[in-house]
């Protein structure tokens, strides 16, 4: 079992080896496949966005059986599935303290909301579900100086950390077994992870 500190360092080694263009592939083998096919113990739940261009396995330089993952539009934390993800990760599993949020730079989620937002034009099918979950983040990202998208990625971020930790179930293990719930940032161009909640 890794706490959630030595967790999230492992996460951010990772992604600096994949900034440098150093990865080491860990636990992609035949061996590691075999090793884990009747049991997981998984050290980290990352909850993403679907961005084909942001794998937390590969940002994070992982491999098979290191990270639950979740992941939806923005981010966005269904009150159903994504939520009884994330819940079930850290107590279906003790080996898994840390819960990563992680958005990312020019999330095409964020963009598609504040354009249907700002023209009260409706999103096609089912995606006017996740602008409408991106509201709050869009009345916080507003009121703020800089750039609109930017502050709207870092606002869906905290948001849903804050989400998951007022959650009953993942507080108890906040407050019982040392969960850890952060708040992260990819750049597209970079490869870097910022922690900002």
């Amino acid at each position: 079992m890794v706490d959630a500190r030595d967790a999230l360092l492992k996460l951010m080694q990772g992604n600096q080896r994949w900034v440098a263009g150093e990865l080491e592939h860990p636990h992609q083998t035949v061996a590691r496949r075999e090793e884990i096919a009747s049991h997981q113990d998984p050290f980290a739940v990352v909850f993403s966005c679907i961005d084909s261009r942001v794998p937390p396995e590969i940002v994070f330089d992982q491999g098979i059986g290191d990270l639950f993952v979740i992941r939806s539009g923005a981010e966005v934390l269904d009150q159903g599935v994504e939520l009884g993800g994330a819940e079930f990760g850290p107590n279906g599993y003790p080996s898994a303290r840390l819960i990563v949020v992680l958005g990312h730079s020019e999330c095409g989620a964020i963009l598609a909301a504040i354009k249907s937002i700002q023209t009260g034009e409706q999103a096609p099918g089912h995606i006017g579900a996740v602008v409408y979950a991106l509201r709050p983040a869009y009345q916080v990202a507003v009121r703020e100086p800089g750039d609109l998208t930017e502050n709207m990625v870092r606002a869906q971020v905290r948001l849903t950390v804050a989400e998951l930790k007022a959650d009953p179930l993942l507080a108890k293990l906040i407050a019982e077994q040392g969960l850890e719930i952060v708040g992260g940032r990819y750049d597209l161009k970079s490869g870097a992870v910022d922690l900002i909640a």
